[in-house]
Order: structure tokens, then sequence, then C-alpha cells
């Protein structure tokens, strides 16, 4: 059974060498996430994508990939590429302030908006990596996230 197993995958490499059997780049899938909720357009949003539970949501030091955009006229649509197939999840923030770090209150409620993919519904702090995770299959893999605004001084 083994060496049926090892021979088909020598075959099947052979036959992708020449052209015979279209290759799939496992990296060309990428994430675009659309952001939604947006109560104004000052300072920046910052996004973080995880591929495990380690960290998430709010240590970017565990994420795969983070981007800060600065905000404009429009709600920006911001792209996560390179992807291999799996699970990830997106954590956001509305950085108003821009000074790149989610503001909480001193009872530690967010005074900036936040969004998870998934949109989870927030009871009492932030949600599991499980509850937010999103499949990324195909090239390209579209999703929405909504903005929520728990506590803003500056509405």
């Amino acid at each position: 059974m083994k060496k049926r197993f090892s021979a088909s995958v020598l075959i099947l490499s052979i036959l992708g060498n020449f052209g015979i059997i279209p290759s799939v780049d496992a990296t060309e899938n990428n994430l675009i996430v659309e952001l939604d909720g947006l109560k104004n357009q000052t300072g920046q949003v910052c996004l973080s994508l995880f591929s495990s539970s380690q960290g998430f949501p709010d240590n970017k030091e565990n994420a795969l990939q983070t981007q800060c955009i600065q905000l404009g006229k429009k709600n920006p649509k911001i792209r996560f590429e390179n992807l291999i197939p799996g699970n990830y999840a997106v954590a956001v923030f509305h950085d108003a302030n821009s000074d790149q770090t989610l503001n909480l209150n001193s009872l530690g409620i967010p005074t900036e908006g936040f969004g998870f993919s998934r949109n989870p519904t927030i009871l009492a702090g932030p949600p599991q990596f499980n509850d937010t995770a999103v499949v990324v299959a195909q090239v390209q893999n579209n999703i929405q996230i909504k903005l929520q605004y728990l506590w803003n001084f500056n509405k």
C-alpha cells in the first residue's frame, strides 16, 4: 500500500512538471475584508490576521499579518495576500487617534470601534478564535466586518 501511494505521488509530480496536470499554487489565496459601520473617517483602521488561537485577538506579535490603513472618503477594502488554505480570524479596530492601540476606559471597555470576522455577538470580553474563524480555500475570499462602538466619548 505504501509503495502504491509513493508511486502515485511520483507520477502526479512528473505529470505536473510537464504541464499535463495543472499545478495550483497554495499561496495564491487572498482574503479581502470590507468594513461596515465606521462612525467617521478619522484616523485609521488596524487589522490583525491570525491563523490560530495563539495571541488572538490582541497580541499582534502572534498575528500572521497586520495592517493599518489611513481612512479617507470611503470605507477601505483590506487585502491579506498569499495565504495557504485554512482557517483564519481577523480582528480590527478603528484607531481614531492613530496611536495604533485600541484605547480602553478605566473599566476596560473599548472607547474605539472594533470588530471580528464572522461578526460574533460581544457580551463579556473578546470572542474565541473558533467563533471568528473563516475558511480561506479559494483564490479570492471576501468577508465583511461590522464595527461595534460600545463606549465612545468622541461621538
